[in-house]
Formats: structure tokens, C-alpha cells, sequence
């Protein structure tokens, strides 16, 4: 030890006013923490710990990747130890508002699945080139003046009369065959909880945010005009693909599963939907997801005013997955991809809520999602995977009936995604009608 402080002071440093200054710097920084999370305007702490985790964990991961194992991750130096602390990391790395979860929980996976661990999100599987998407720069400011970009598709979807024969031969079930819960029961909040949600971390659901019995009550219903608009369909993640898409094709993506479920609710039950297949997440070339939940809402604001009609708001995802893990079920003797229903609060431990992504539709939201599930489950037994709940909140604060939907995963095959589509427009149908799943 006297060799060591005898070394340093040949270098000329002085260790006393090295440790005096150290300790300074972090009273310094624990005050300012303790000053962001007691101040009013408690966004702000929010934002200052969200953009601390984005450039410190920036260096250490690809961008806009997923990452696995995160419940498993070490940080590997002090400063990363420090954010750790302070910026949990069991969920997506930089939580923002355009960012992916990661499951957190034991899943019922296939058979033929391997893998019995809690699913974590995994890279996803983007074979889209820049030569299938034409990505123009749009002057549209949205949330602070972020700059949104404008993407359209130029390759063709599969052809009207190729889905409206599959259409034609789309399943619906109007018999009862899996689970109705008691009201009483579904109206307790703690057997509403276990049984039907999964929460990251990061964020609460509480008590005073999931009203059971206001929100079994709340109408979901829509008129089956087909005269105006009443459905919008988007994907803030275009370039999700599956384990046999085809590479330039965006009907064996997320796209195509989407314009399937859009005919479905069209030519099957009498709906007005409009498909928006732009791209946000393709940006000069680049797949970018950094602001592409930046770009859609600015695209679905558009379209939201020039029809003012629409009621729904769908944003259909796929979810990322270990690659031993086949989120698949039986329905009507098809293998089809499980679905799981998504919601934002708005809300998280260190800051409570999150004023600057302020949804003031999220009672509709956490209702419809809830009363989608109920539904789910009585007719579709084992299709339904849990309502998974998030911080942040995505693009569900621009209509009252908003849903982000997880179609199955990567793993899944492009028939595995179709038949998924059909259970889920005929439960859509049924809640839009205004049927209710309980005794």
C-alpha cells in the first residue's frame, strides 16, 4: 500500500484530493437524483433515466435489436452497475416509448418446443431489403417536434382473389367450448390479476388502474356500417417476417397477415377497415425502430383525420422469441399461432406517471383488451396467451378502442399467422357487437 500512494505521488496525483472529489461528484449526483424523483414535474426524471440507459446501453448492444437473456444480463463495468440501479434492464434496453418488451413469464408452448424457460425477446428475424420499400422524409413534427418519416410498400400483397377464397373458408366458432368466469369473480381484482396479466417490472398495475367492474361494464360496440370507415389496421413494425416469409414479398409478413385479418372483418362480418401498410420502421434504407413508434403515430393521425369515423385502432405486431419457442395451438384442427393482447399504462415505479405519454384513453384500452380475452377464452380455449402490461404506451392514446396485438413470433410459419386471423376477427366481431363473456 506505501509503494502504491509513494507511485502515485511521483505521478504527481494526489490521492486525498482525488477521493475528496470523488465523493463529491457522487453526493452530486445521488442530490440530482433525489431532486428529479421530488419535483413536480416528475417526467423529467423519467426522460433523464430513460436517456441515460439509451446512450450508456447503446454501446453495448446492436441498435434497435432485442436482446436475450436480459433477466440473465451483468453489466461488466461500474457505470453500467450504476444505471443498473437506477434504469432497470430485465425489460427492453432504452425504455422508451417506441420501445419492445420482453416476456417475462412461463409460457404453454407447442409440443414439439424445446424450451420450457420464460420466453426473453430475441433479434428479430427482418429479411426485408431497402429495394422493397420507397422511404420519403415527410415535415410532420409529432411530440416534440420529432420528425416523422413516410414509407410506403411498392411490392405487391397476395392478390383480392386468392384471400377473398381463403375468406370464404375463414372459422368461426359461436359455441362456447372454453372458459367463462364467474362476474363476481372477475370483478375481484386479485383473482383479475393472477389469473389474466403479466407486468414487467418496470412498471404497477394497480388497483385504482384496473376497475374490474367498470370495466366488464364499459360499451365496445360499433355500428356495421360499411358505408364509412370504422377499423384502422397498422403495423409500427412493417418488417416482421416469419420462418417461411419470403424475402421482398409483404404478404408472408406482418403486412400480409394484416391484410388478411382486414378482409376477413371486410367480407365475413360487414366491416370498414382500412389497412394502412405503410413502413416506419424502414428509414433510409435502414431498418430503424429508434422513432418508429414516432413515424406511425404521425402516419395514423392522418388517417385518423380524414376519417374521423374510425373507432378502432389496431397496431398487429408479432413477438419476438427464443428460437426453441412455437407459440401455436389447435383451433378447428389448424395449427395456428397464439395471440396475445398488449397494454400501456402510462405509468412507472421510480416516476408514477409518465405526463408526457399521457394516454387519456387508457381505462378503454385496459377494458377492451380485458373483455377481448374473456372473450378469447370462452371460445377459443387455449389460443390466448396473457394480457401483458408495459410502462410506456405505444400508439394507443389516439382512440378509445386501441389494441396492440402480438400474432404469434418468429417461429411461426406465414399459415401458422393466417389461421391465426381468424379466431381473432371473429372475437373482434363478437366484442364489436357488443358480446360479453362471463356468468
Amino acid at each position: 500500500m506505501k509503494r502504491y500512494k509513494y507511485r502515485m505521488r511521483q505521478m504527481g496525483i494526489n490521492i486525498n484530493k482525488m477521493v475528496r472529489a470523488l465523493i463529491i461528484l457522487i453526493i452530486a449526483i445521488l442530490f440530482i437524483m433525489f431532486l428529479l424523483n421530488r419535483c413536480n414535474n416528475k417526467d423529467i426524471s423519467d426522460k433523464v433515466i430513460s436517456l441515460i440507459g439509451e446512450k450508456i446501453y447503446a454501446s453495448e448492444m446492436p441498435i434497435n435489436s432485442y436482446m436475450d437473456e436480459l433477466d440473465s444480463y451483468t453489466p461488466e463495468n461500474w457505470i453500467n452497475k450504476f444505471v443498473c440501479f437506477i434504469y432497470p434492464i430485465n425489460n427492453y434496453i432504452g425504455t422508451s416509448d417506441s420501445a419492445v418488451y420482453v416476456g417475462d413469464f412461463n409460457e404453454t408452448t407447442s409440443p414439439n418446443s424445446s424450451n420450457p424457460n420464460p420466453e426473453n425477446a430475441s433479434s428479430a428475424n427482418n429479411e426485408t431489403t431497402a429495394d422493397e420499400t420507397n422511404t420519403t422524409a415527410a415535415n410532420v413534427d409529432t411530440n416534440g417536434g420529432t420528425q416523422a418519416a413516410t414509407t410506403t410498400t411498392t411490392t405487391q400483397t397476395a392478390s383480392p382473389t386468392e384471400i377473398s377464397a381463403k375468406v370464404a373458408e375463414a372459422f368461426s366458432n359461436n359455441i362456447i367450448t372454453g372458459s367463462v368466469y364467474p362476474k363476481l369473480s372477475l370483478e375481484n381484482f386479485n383473482f383479475l390479476y393472477s389469473n389474466f396479466y403479466t407486468v414487467t417490472s418496470i412498471t404497477t398495475l394497480k388497483d385504482s388502474m384496473l376497475r374490474p367492474k367498470e370495466f366488464l361494464a364499459k360499451d365496445m360496440t360499433v355500428t356495421h356500417d360499411a358505408s364509412t370507415p370504422q377499423i384502422l389496421i397498422f403495423h409500427t413494425h412493417s418488417q416482421e417476417t416469419f420462418t417461411d416469409s419470403v424475402e421482398g414479398d409483404p404478404s408472408t409478413s406482418i403486412v400480409g397477415v394484416g391484410e388478411y385479418l382486414t378482409q376477413i372483418l371486410k367480407q365475413k362480418y360487414g366491416l370498414n377497415v382500412i389497412h394502412d401498410s405503410s413502413v416506419y420502421d424502414y428509414v433510409n434504407g435502414v431498418l430503424d425502430r429508434s422513432k418508429a413508434y414516432d413515424y406511425s403515430e404521425a402516419g395514423i393521425k392522418k388517417i385518423l383525420e380524414e376519417n374521423p369515423s374510425i373507432e378502432v385502432v389496431i397496431d398487429l405486431h408479432r413477438d419476438g422469441v427464443p428460437d426453441t419457442t412455437h407459440l401455436v395451438t389447435d383451433v378447428n384442427g389448424k395449427q395456428t399461432a397464439k395471440i396475445m393482447f398488449f397494454n400501456g399504462l402510462s405509468y412507472s415505479n421510480i416516476n408514477g406517471n409518465i405526463s408526457y405519454l399521457n394516454n387519456p384513453y387508457r381505462d378503454d384500452n385496459l377494458a377492451m383488451s380485458l373483455q377481448m380475452q374473456l372473450l378469447g377464452n370462452a371460445y377459443y380455449p387455449g389460443y390466448l396467451r396473457r394480457i401483458y402490461v408495459n410502462a410506456y404506451r405505444y400508439c394507443l392514446h389516439l382512440r378509445g378502442k386501441s389494441m396492440l396485438i402480438e400474432a404469434g413470433a418468429q417461429t411461426n410459419s406465414v399459415e401458422e399467422e393466417m389461421n391465426a386471423m381468424e379466431p381473432l376477427a371473429d372475437v373482434l366481431n363478437k366484442l364489436l357487437s357488443g358480446q360479453k363473456a362471463y356468468q
